[in-house]
């Protein structure tokens, strides 16, 4: 198990392992076998940022049990997802806002995160682990009314896609079992999402194997898995955190743009 980190130290933006409080640096691309500098800092000293800039966001809608039964949804066939721009990712401790004079809802969503490591096409779930370089932990906002803003077409693109409305990090952590995990989003110090990926209508290797039927996946590509009940609306000046043990704890406060 390893955990891939990108942080800036000394005016630079670089990749690295984290082993406790100690970051070893690397060279090279994080999906091209980097290779170590034989430097290292204490993760003190740098600034961490959003673990990659994916190639492409996919995220999932309705892929858990519970929240299906909670919404009298139809479970689906096939995964049901949407697109993000990637100009709203950001790191950890970055702030997320509220779109300027929208004055509606702004929704967490705690998620897991699974980052392609390789190019894959039309391979089967068994192969799926071979293709995912790892998982992070991922906050999928939604300014709620822009969904159904338009009577004739679901938003689902714009609702999602403002900028900073893909916290994920703090870090991407490579060599784990996904489906023991447990994802969780805490507001100030209440858990509000605690929900278990076995949960998950379609697998994280499902997943991949049946998007791989429909696209080319690429090396950086971030699938987001979806999420389950207890998501709510935050509020400007708290702070969300979604923490996935085994993977991480990624924070981010909230708030409104001025003007």
């Amino acid at each position: 198990m390893a955990q891939w980190i990108r942080f800036d130290y000394q005016e630079k933006t670089e990749i690295g392992t984290l082993t406790g409080d100690t970051v070893s640096e690397y060279k090279g691309g994080l999906f091209d076998r980097p290779q170590p500098t034989g430097r290292s800092m204490p993760l003190a000293d740098v600034q961490l940022k959003a673990p990659l800039v994916p190639h492409s966001i996919f995220a999932l809608w309705n892929n858990f049990h519970e929240r299906a039964q909670k919404e009298s949804q139809t479970l689906p066939d096939v995964p049901l997802y949407f697109m993000k721009p990637i100009t709203s990712v950001i790191g950890p401790g970055q702030t997320i806002y509220r779109p300027r004079g929208h004055h509606g809802r702004v929704i967490f969503e705690a998620e897991l995160g699974i980052v392609l490591g390789s190019t894959c096409r039309e391979i089967s779930e068994e192969e799926a682990g071979q293709y995912i370089f790892g998982y992070t932990c991922v906050n999928d906002v939604t300014a709620i009314e822009f969904l159904f803003e338009d009577k004739a077409f679901q938003q689902w693109t714009r609702c999602k896609g403002f900028d900073t409305f893909t916290p994920l990090g703090p870090w991407i952590t490579t060599g784990i079992d996904p489906d023991g995990l447990q994802i969780m989003a805490l507001q100030g110090d209440k858990v509000r999402q605690d929900y278990p990926v076995s949960d998950m209508i379609f697998s994280p290797m499902k997943i991949v194997s049946l998007m791989s039927h429909y696209h080319t996946l690429l090396p950086g590509d971030l699938i987001c898995c979806g999420t389950s009940v207890g998501a709510r609306t935050m509020k400007p000046g708290t702070s969300i955190d979604i923490v996935i043990p085994g993977i991480g704890k990624h924070s981010n406060p909230f708030d409104d743009l001025s003007g």
